[in-house]
């Protein structure tokens, strides 16, 4: 019997009480997610590779496991997909550029094995933005496979550089996805396509396998339908890894422990410079007054830091250090957005002074943010400014003067933890997204408050009709 159409856009949870009420199996859920990616994923530009007979094996047995009463947890048997700069053993990882597109990296990133481990099944894996956005594009036509449309807006980008786990999870074709940032890449997808995505601390997640781009900056999360899942996901691929010396021996663990009692202590930030385009400023005003149901406000401003630069030289430094290869080898101009072509050479003249100062400035950043930050539970912001841009639109040139808080590169300079959420609609029926961010190693209270807030809205609960 086919599956309905409804569990495409089930949580993760749910997806797990059918499969132990034997309402179908890990096999019969694997095919009818692979059938979506190969479906609607080319319509989307959002999947590279639709892993078929790996999914179908792991499936089986997850099948096999939960007969012999083998229970891997809340994501066995749960298919999900995979940003196309983690690696995949007998899969090629393209990471997104076309001097890459046949390249196979005969290993499992540590995230993947951890997924493995706890009984998840990998689908497919899924579009990005070329170099994962660190050669300066600027318009949504930066990958060789298309530009990431948005499945609420087929004519708008679905966001970057994690363009496919954004629109994958949006459209149902799988029930979560890995994404990674290093300076808006999970926030800004999830954001634009109306899901729920989790920018960890920086060292939470190991790197190990993954492209860098900045190893300084660069964050594994998850992308998924709610605050919850967000949780589960993280569960399994959080916790210290030997392979990859940045991430911290701290142990993670999901579900919280209980918060103090509520209400809940938020922040809104003191910055009367920001402009905001008038849906998502009304869509923002409206969630504070859900938010005031079951939390109390204060008030705090950003430390005056040049956090763009900062942000800016590192990326830029440690980009140039692990791809000068591509440069010096001619590889950079078969990428696709011709901005990236020679947007790295001028990185390449970073002077090292200028490298240090900004690692020595985030220092800073981070003790600042976090005295600011202490005794809130988060700190709430618009997630982006604006909708989601038209494909065919440099970004700047429409987004003119709306401006965001600057509060995600100043955390992402900082390394500190954010959650982003939908929260209503605004141009060309396309979503908006409210954002909690918080202090180092607080992952736990921002999904609690985030779910709290989905506990008292449905705006995660809808999703575009294909």
């Amino acid at each position: 019997m086919p599956l309905p159409l409804e569990l495409a856009f089930a949580s993760i949870r749910t997806l797990g009480q059918g499969l132990r009420a034997k309402q179908f199996s890990a096999v019969e859920l694997a095919a009818f997610f692979l059938d979506r990616l190969e479906k609607f994923g080319p319509r989307f530009n959002a999947v590279v590779t639709v892993t078929r007979e790996r999914a179908l094996v792991e499936a089986a047995q997850a099948d096999r496991d939960l007969a012999g009463g083998n229970d891997r947890g809340p994501l066995h048997g749960i298919p999900y997909g995979a940003k196309d700069l983690l690696a995949t053993r007998g899969i090629p990882t393209t990471w997104g550029a076309a001097p890459y597109r046949t390249r196979v990296i005969d290993d499992d990133a540590t995230v993947i094995r951890r997924l493995r481990e706890a009984g998840a099944v990998l689908a497919g894996e899924l579009s990005m933005v070329e170099i994962a956005g660190g050669m300066g594009y600027k318009q949504a036509n930066a990958s060789f496979n298309g530009p990431g449309l948005n499945p609420w807006n087929e004519k708008s980008w679905s966001g970057g550089s994690s363009s496919g786990s954004g629109s994958a999870v949006s459209a149902g074709l799988v029930p979560f996805a890995i994404g990674s940032e290093t300076s808006g890449s999970i926030m800004t997808p999830a954001g634009y396509c109306g899901v729920t995505g989790l920018r960890p601390t920086y060292g939470r997640v190991s790197r190990q396998g993954a492209m860098a781009l900045c190893w300084t900056m660069d964050k594994l999360g998850p992308i998924c339908r709610t605050a919850d899942d967000c949780g589960l996901v993280a569960n399994a691929i959080a916790g210290h890894d030997p392979l990859d010396e940045t991430s911290v021996s701290r142990q993670y663990r999901y579900p919280p422990e209980p918060l103090p009692a509520r209400p809940f202590k938020l922040a809104l930030l003191r910055e009367p410079a920001r402009k905001l385009q008038p849906d998502v400023q009304a869509n923002f005003e409206a969630a504070l007054k859900v938010l005031e149901g079951f939390a109390s406000f204060g008030e705090v401003g950003l430390p005056d830091f040049p956090y763009s630069a900062v942000v800016g030289t590192i990326i830029g430094s440690e980009m140039s250090a692990a791809f000068e290869g591509m440069l010096t080898s001619g590889q950079v101009w078969e990428l696709a957005a011709p901005e990236d072509r020679v947007g790295a050479h001028a990185a390449m003249l970073i002077p090292a002074k200028d490298y240090i100062n900004a690692c020595r400035i985030r220092k800073l950043i981070q003790k600042a943010l976090d005295d600011k930050f202490a005794g809130f539970d988060a700190v709430v912001v618009p997630t982006v400014a604006t909708v989601a841009p038209p494909i065919d639109r440099e970004f700047r040139a429409y987004q003119g003067d709306f401006r965001g808080t600057g509060l995600t590169v100043a955390a992402n300079a900082a390394g500190i933890p954010a959650m982003t959420v939908p929260n209503g609609f605004g141009e060309r029926g396309l979503p908006t997204g409210l954002s909690f961010v918080g202090r180092a190693f607080d992952e736990n209270r921002l999904i609690t408050v985030a779910a709290a807030y989905q506990e008292a809205t449905n705006w995660h609960q809808r999703h575009p009709d294909l």
